[in-house]
């Protein structure tokens, strides 16, 4: 075995820590991970993950970790360009991932992902209700109600019409696993994001009362809280908007902000899909109906 900074070779396998200019941190993280498994197992091996929003941001490196991992992904978003280039870059590390577009707004959609998933990899063990959007940033009063609703429908809406199309199937096999993205919203104050924080909230409780339903039919379901994933493109466009509302540079705006985290900085998309991964896994057997923060030290409880 030899190892450095930048990656190494195992048993004769070579791989990478640090991002080529490339490929993101996930993309490096995955191949680091699979350059290790001839000492570690494969946490997903033969699984199956129906990923929601995973063309970019979080949803992409949940894909690549757990294709890394050993699951086939199914792959859905609006954009497919983002999701070709996601699909390409799991499948050159090995990796089995097919995709389709599809706005989750629309029941026809969601049904039709579900049955695009089966018909791909004859299976779905795990789902993961990751796609959203921010949505205007307005106050209650100013906020539009076609946004308002839209909102809900891609977040809320489209996470409980997907859990009730995958669990038929995982309460006949006896297992399953449901994993909820929520968000740090759901449990703070924050202005000017009503839409948000209340979609966020209600998969909350989706989260505890599918765990409640599932336990004891095999499925478990609980959800994670992130906090500012400062990379991705909905973050940077949210410190933006609030920055200009609020008068400030968006480096003042960001700097704020993170002061107020007890580690100080923002969280990435790679940590999140580390957390991610343990609650798919058979590691987190005893974990359900659970709300698990990964924000640095922003929300406790």
């Amino acid at each position: 075995m030899e190892l450095h900074l930048n990656g190494g070779t195992v048993l004769g396998q070579s791989f990478t820590l640090l991002p080529s200019p490339e490929h993101s941190a996930s993309y490096s993280l995955a191949t680091a991970a699979r350059g290790l498994y001839p000492l570690l197992p494969m946490l997903l091996k033969s699984q199956v993950a129906l990923i929601t929003g995973s063309g970019r941001g979080i949803g992409r490196a949940i894909a690549h970790l757990f294709a890394a991992e050993g699951a086939s992904v199914f792959l859905t978003a609006r954009t497919e360009a983002e999701l070709t280039a996601t699909q390409k870059e799991i499948s050159s590390t090995g990796g089995r991932a097919q995709y389709s577009t599809a706005h989750l707004a629309f029941e026809t959609d969601c049904t039709r992902i579900v049955a695009e998933a089966r018909a791909r990899f004859g299976k779905i063990d795990i789902l993961v209700n990751n796609a959203g959007h921010y949505g205007p940033v307005l106050p209650v009063e100013d906020y539009p109600l076609v946004e308002f609703d839209n909102v809900i429908a891609v977040h809320l809406r489209a996470a409980f019409l997907l859990s009730k199309l995958v669990l038929p199937e995982m309460y006949a096999r006896g297992s399953g696993v449901i994993l909820n993205i929520s968000s740090l919203s759901a449990k703070a104050a924050f202005p000017w994001g009503s839409a948000y924080a209340a979609a966020k909230a209600g998969m909350l409780g989706l989260t505890r009362i599918t765990a409640a339903e599932a336990a004891r039919k095999g499925v478990r379901v609980n959800a994670i809280c992130p906090g500012p994933v400062t990379e991705t493109r909905m973050s940077k466009e949210l410190g933006d908007t609030l920055a200009r509302k609020l008068g400030v540079s968006s480096e003042e705006q960001l700097a704020g902000f993170l002061n107020t985290i007890l580690q100080g900085r923002g969280q990435t998309a790679d940590e999140v899909a580390c957390a991610a991964l343990f609650l798919c896994s058979p590691q987190s057997s005893a974990i359900t109906g659970q709300s698990i923060n990964v924000d640095g030290g922003a929300a406790f409880f």
